[in-house]
């Protein structure tokens, strides 16, 4: 009989049996799934964050960064070892015991969550934290914290506790767009980790817990009753005693709100574009791009370009500049209030003649970040301005003539080139000196025809004249006709060359560097000598007689040299001035954005006005 019963009682249970054997071999099956899973697509800690591009003045002083997320990664070292203990024994007391996941407190949060009926208490380590900051969601489901133990037991095998604290440290979120405690102490205090009390490290340790609660910039009371809490948890975890704790409370929180740097954006804006130049010469890209005529081609290679550019910027930079804050300073006010209202816009670069550095430049009024910037983006004709360049020097340079030597300066063509001079006055026999102070261009074309074209352009195209293009080869290019013409910045940088003949490209950035500080790019300063000392002799004395008996009358200054060359285009639609003086080489360029006539402002001299503001 009992037999039976038992039979009976077997073949009851057997459902059961099955069910449950069904459920195990379920969820068998899903935790494989899960693992495999993450096997196959887990890359820890690769996580694409954007650290800050930082600019530097030529005073050591920061000017502008660049970033949405407020980010400056620290190394375990250099985190103070208290605020290390507040995390640990406020998130994790055994966190360097376990394996990932605290067994004892997700059976805890099973249970209370059971009796709750709902997913709501975490019991996650500091290593499932980091797992939920970098891979998942902050949903509650159980399925959703299986994968978070699968993966916080990946990191663990894949990494030592040193290293993931570390990176829990600087990837936590402390409000206001901050990451990373030491990002925190910048952001909050406008100091460095090393330099916070132990009371402002347990105010910003307050925060992660419920970035939105504990926002101080919002509920700074609710911040502070966090912090005297985790400064009692320190004293009874042993880390401070119960009176250090008092008094750590008491200590005064006054906060210190970093705000962006955006200053000085129309030397910010170029320094980024020149980035782009650097990186595309050193790299190969700028290289690649001149020797295809395939436009799909170069469309790739402009897109693998912005693709390591992207790379860069998500690293982090750090990148040096010449700019000298109080010349920016100065010319931005003062050309701005020479323009005064309306349409009539400027534009201007200064070059540092020992260095060849570009320290200031001028991108317009009323100029915005990332706006048309004037200075290196606006190629306009430069009329007479562009004659000591693609004439006079090369002249100089081809023969045994002297400022003294005589040119005739009536009427002249070439083919069908027949320019006149200012006015339409025809002159004879004069000087080079005269034709050149007063800017007869019957003259110029002359001596430009002596040089030839193409002769002439191969002293123009040592320097980086980026709009000049191939039909620009024309008899027109001795008076400044060109297809689309020069910038300001670009001009200055030519006339660089008359410093003392010798050339490099001007710059605004003296090197960049990663994070840890490595040097990843500069410039090469060796200089390429285009102008023998005779040329630059006798460029330098007509400069000077511009200035003092010729077009230049109105430029002044208190250096012992000063030297440059007018220009204006046809209708007066642009007005130039270029030149030098003992410390800088600059270039102005006057005019409206959409051009016009503007013979009525040149009794007033504005450019000259302009420029004496650059060379001051």
């Amino acid at each position: 009989m009992k037999k039976v019963f038992g039979f009976i009682i077997i073949t009851l249970c057997l459902p059961t049996i099955w069910w449950i054997g069904t459920n195990i071999r379920t969820e068998l099956n899903t935790a494989q799934a899960h693992e495999e899973q993450i096997e196959g697509t887990i890359d820890v800690p690769e996580v694409q964050v954007q650290l800050p591009v930082t600019l530097i003045d030529q005073n050591g002083q920061t000017f502008s960064e660049e970033y949405v997320e407020w980010r400056q990664p620290l190394t375990l070292q250099e985190i103070p070892q208290i605020a290390q203990e507040i995390f640990i024994a406020s998130e994790d007391a055994d966190f360097y015991e376990h394996i990932g996941f605290d067994l004892s407190a997700i059976i805890r949060a099973v249970v209370a969550n059971s009796n709750a009926n709902a997913t709501s208490q975490g019991g996650s380590t500091i290593t499932q934290q980091l797992v939920r900051m970098r891979y998942l969601s902050d949903e509650k489901t159980y399925e959703r914290k299986l994968t978070e133990l699968f993966y916080a037991y990946e990191l663990e095998k894949k990494y030592d506790k040193d290293a993931i604290l570390t990176m829990y440290l600087n990837e936590s979120y402390f409000s206001n767009q901050v990451y990373g405690i030491g990002s925190a102490a910048t952001f909050y205090f406008q100091k460095s980790i090393q330099d916070l009390s132990i009371a402002e490290i347990a105010f910003i340790s307050a925060i992660p817990n419920n970035p939105s609660l504990y926002n101080p910039l919002k509920n700074f009371d609710e911040t502070k009753a966090r912090q005297e809490r985790l400064l009692d948890t320190l004293a009874a975890s042993g880390a401070i005693t119960k009176e250090d704790a008092t008094s750590y409370k008491a200590a005064p929180i006054i906060l210190n709100v970093k705000n962006k740097m955006q200053s000085y954006p129309m030397y910010s804006t170029y320094v980024l574009q020149e980035l782009r130049w650097l990186v595309a010469e050193k790299e190969g890209y700028k290289d690649r791009l001149q020797n295809t005529q395939s436009e799909e081609e170069k469309k790739s290679i402009q897109t693998q370009l912005d693709n390591r550019l992207n790379t860069l910027f998500q690293n982090g930079l750090t990148i040096y500049t010449a700019l000298d804050p109080a010349k920016q300073d100065h010319d931005e006010q003062q050309m701005t209030a020479i323009l005064g209202t309306g349409e009539l816009q400027a534009a201007g670069a200064v070059i540092n003649n020992t260095s060849r550095e570009i320290i200031s430049l001028y991108a317009g009024k009323n100029y915005e970040k990332f706006d048309y910037h004037r200075a290196f983006q606006g190629p306009r004709q430069p009329g007479s301005a562009f004659k000591p360049l693609a004439v006079y020097a090369p002249f100089f340079e081809t023969s045994t003539h002297t400022p003294d030597s005589i040119v005739n300066g009536g009427s002249f063509c070439v083919g069908s080139f027949c320019p006149q001079n200012y006015g339409g006055y025809k002159y004879g026999d004069v000087t080079i000196r005269t034709a050149f102070r007063n800017s007869y261009n019957t003259s110029a074309l002359r001596l430009f025809n002596a040089v030839g074209v193409e002769t002439a352009f191969s002293y123009l195209d040592r320097f980086h004249f980026r709009s000049i293009v191939a039909k620009d080869h024309t008899y027109a290019a001795s008076l400044g006709g060109l297809t689309y013409g020069v910038t300001a910045l670009e001009l200055a940088d030519a006339y660089s060359s008359f410093i003392d003949g010798s050339y490099v490209l001007a710059h605004s950035i003296r090197k960049v560097t990663a994070n840890d500080g490595t040097v990843l790019y500069s410039w090469d300063s060796e200089r390429d000598q285009i102008w023998s000392p005779k040329t630059v002799k006798y460029m330098r004395e007509l400069l000077a007689e511009v200035v003092t008996n010729g077009t230049g009358q109105g430029v002044y200054n208190n250096s012992n040299y000063v030297g440059a060359k007018t220009g204006t285009t046809n209708d007066y639609r642009d007005y130039w001035l270029a030149g030098l003086n003992d410390q800088y080489t600059a270039a102005v360029w006057l005019g409206y954005d959409k051009p016009q006539p503007m013979e009525k402002l040149e009794a007033y001299k504005i450019h000259h006005k302009l420029f004496n503001v650059l060379l001051e």
